[in-house]
């Protein structure tokens, strides 16, 4: 599986292909596929299959179940491979799409090529301008955030993969068309023309197709950033936990302030401010179960006598929902005269106050009619 910078893919291929064993796979996971299908053909053995791939996420993305891979396969090139290669990425949830090279490069022209060339020089018209970025966020509206967010995407990551998408020989055609529109957009504002610019947009809009769809899905992903701001908001005072998505650590304790941008945390006196698009908001269910394994919890004994026909499992049961307790076991049994006794290990989590949460529980077992021996 040849996974190397596009602009050596051709020499990596001509390098291996004839060293390959008869009846083996050549693959390739490059963004272009007419250059190294080409290399692949011409150098690899004829007892020897190829196949092209093109998985279309980055190494971001935490699973490929619903993610797209283009194949684009060769005839009598991959009839043995082809099938099991396949299997392997649709049994891991993937979705094949098949198209010759191509064809393939056409459609990365714009898929990839326009998007990529849109969003960096939106970037590097925020640096001639000297535009604050940070600053804007101020104002931002939601669209503005999410636009924000994909440019920063991009221009985090390595230039050179983006530079050579960039090489595509289809990219060519695709600029020339997306400047000319950009210049003449630019010349119907500075003429004043606003019904040659609603005729332009309406001629999009006719062309682009189901843009009411297109309108429903960012407002689901607009939604999506929202909700969790609102959820945030609604927790001011109330404790929460925020993993952070990087680093895997968990921040908890009471939310204290919520602003676009940032959450703070305060728990013991002492305040930390989070960055949203960094975190998530984790639920309780999660937290609970992160206090469970990370904290210093502590273990409390409490013997019983229980009262006659109660069954030691259901009481348990009826501990272990106390605010506080993680867990509680049955650790001993025995029957004296006529009455039973039970001792219960309850488990406490070690941000609570356990003697707080002991005399709750015991408590608890009065009123359902146990005696604390």
């Amino acid at each position: 599986m040849i996974s190397v910078p596009i602009n050596i893919t051709e020499k990596t291929i001509q390098n291996i292909a004839p060293k390959m064993s008869p009846g083996s796979l050549l693959m390739d996971i490059t963004s272009i596929k007419t250059v190294p299908m080409e290399a692949m053909q011409k150098h690899a053995p004829a007892d020897v299959e190829i196949l092209g791939t093109h998985p279309m996420f980055g190494p971001s993305i935490p699973d490929i179940r619903g993610q797209i891979v283009i194949f684009t396969p060769v005839e009598g090139r991959s009839s043995r491979w082809f099938h099991v290669i396949r299997s392997l990425y649709e049994e891991s949830g993937a979705h094949i799409e098949i198209m010759d090279a191509v064809q393939h490069d056409k459609m990365m022209a714009v898929v990839q090529g326009l998007t990529h060339f849109a969003y960096i020089s939106i970037g590097s018209v925020f640096r001639e301008l000297e535009f604050n970025v940070a600053n804007s966020r101020r104002f931002m509206s939601p669209m503005y955030d999410i636009m924000l967010d994909l440019v920063g995407r991009i221009l985090a990551q390595n230039p050179y993969l983006y530079a050579m998408i960039q090489m595509n020989p289809e990219v060519a055609k695709v600029h020339k068309a997306y400047i000319a529109q950009c210049d003449l957009m630019a010349d119907i504002i500075r003429e004043k023309d606003i019904e040659g610019f609603v005729g332009l947009m309406k001629k999009a809009s006719v062309h682009f197709g189901d843009t009411e769809s297109a309108l429903r899905r960012s407002e689901k992903l607009i939604g999506t950033k929202i909700v969790e701001h609102e959820e945030l908001v609604r927790s001011i005072g109330n404790e929460r936990a925020l993993k952070h998505i990087y680093s895997g650590v968990v921040h908890f304790g009471n939310v204290k302030k919520v602003t676009p941008r940032t959450v703070i945390l305060e728990r013991g006196g002492k305040s930390i401010e989070l960055r949203i698009e960094n975190v998530r908001l984790l639920n309780e269910k999660e937290l609970l179960e992160w206090k469970a394994v990370n904290l210093r919890n502590v273990a409390r004994d409490v013997s019983v006598f229980i009262p006659k026909g109660a069954d030691p499992e259901i009481i348990k049961n009826v501990i272990s929902r106390s605010d506080g307790v993680i867990s509680t076991e049955i650790i001993d049994i025995y029957s004296k005269q006529n009455d039973i006794s039970v001792t219960y290990r309850i488990t406490i989590f070690g941000d609570y106050d356990a003697t707080g949460v002991q005399e709750s529980v015991e408590t608890l077992f009065r009123g359902i009619g146990c005696t604390i021996r």
